[in-house]
């Protein structure tokens, strides 16, 4: 037997128990959760883990054998995550993300939110003064697939009687679909191509806001403006402020790519990307809540009172999950 084979057997010898110690925990650990290791198996877990390290070390400076090295490196790699790794279940994640992510990364954009409502409410100013001035522009602002019987040459009895319309279920879910699709593609490009120093999302949010403004003035201009405010913000004030979040989101990368400071432009769109992603993460939520209300509740619910009641309480709810002072989140 050769002297790097004796050595290799005597380093094993002096320190394997403690290998196998370390490996039984992190199988228990992997099998079950971490949350099945006693208190002193805790305790020992970093001990052990250091001590791995340590013999790691040592037999890639003594060129032992490679088997031996392959072995610690994987017990290294698989006990790192449960002594430096986050411990927290799938639940705690999500209730951390509900908790704090989302309405942190919303509040973190306050100022590219405020850019962005301000862009969608100039689209719908400048719709509404060209409409006015000329029924024609109404087509170059809104997709006759969504308009559907709604612009200028209706008259005020047709645009009311596809404000509460009644269809079967197969038909609502239907209609949730479609525009569910549509309002996540807006969001989507929006937030996507920020990138681009932002222009896209502009031009985005402006064409949006344009859309809403022609759809205003087809049927405030038939004395239906009320009727139709109902109809629209039932689902609206969730689904606008989606898409005005998703439009701040691509403003906050395309401020980051364009300014990066005295950081590298890689790290400052790293750092803007984090809460701009979780609160992307959340936009989808808001469009697929937005889609059910759009598809069956403005549908079903014909009361125009109780649909500005319930756009009130959905514009209260979110304000306050948002933007209300909470406690601050607790370091792990």
């Amino acid at each position: 037997m050769s002297e790097l084979q004796l050595k290799s057997q005597r380093f094993r010898r002096e320190r394997e128990e403690d290998w196998r110690r370390l490996e039984k925990l992190v199988d228990k650990a992997e099998k079950r959760s971490a949350g099945a290791l006693s208190d002193a198996d805790i305790l020992a877990m970093p001990v052990l883990y250091r001590s791995t390290l340590s013999a790691l070390s040592v037999a890639r400076a003594t060129s032992l054998d490679q088997a031996l090295i392959e072995y610690l490196e994987s017990l290294a790699a698989r006990a790192y995550f449960f002594v430096y790794g986050s411990r927290s279940t799938p639940l705690e994640r999500l209730t951390a993300f509900f908790a704090h992510d989302w309405p942190l990364g919303v509040r973190s954009m306050w100022r590219e939110t405020l850019i962005a409502l301000a862009v969608t409410l100039l689209g719908a100013g400048v719709a509404w003064g060209l409409i006015a001035s000329d029924p024609d522009w109404f087509y170059g602002f809104v997709n006759p697939g969504l308009a559907g019987e709604r612009d200028p040459t209706a008259s005020a009895a047709a645009l009311r009687a596809t404000l509460y319309h009644q269809e079967g279920s197969e038909g609502l879910s239907f209609f949730a679909t479609m525009l569910f699709t549509h309002n996540a593609s807006v969001a989507l490009t929006a937030f996507a191509l920020g990138f681009a120093l932002g222009v896209p999302t502009i031009i985005i949010l402006l064409m949006n806001g344009a859309m809403l403004g022609a759809m205003l003035h087809v049927f405030f201009s038939k004395g239906v403006g009320f009727e139709f405010g109902g109809w629209l913000l039932i689902h609206g004030v969730t689904e606008l402020f989606a898409i005005v979040l998703a439009g701040a989101a691509g403003l906050r990368i395309g401020w980051a790519v364009a300014f990066p400071g005295d950081r590298s432009r890689l790290v400052s769109v790293s750092d803007a990307g984090r809460g701009a992603g979780a609160a992307m993460m959340g936009v989808v939520i808001m469009l697929m809540l937005a889609g059910l209300l759009e598809g069956f509740g403005r549908q079903l619910i014909s009361s125009d009172l109780l649909r500005y009641a319930i756009a009130a309480g959905t514009a209260v709810i979110w304000g306050a999950y948002f933007y209300a002072p909470r406690p601050a989140r607790m370091a792990r």
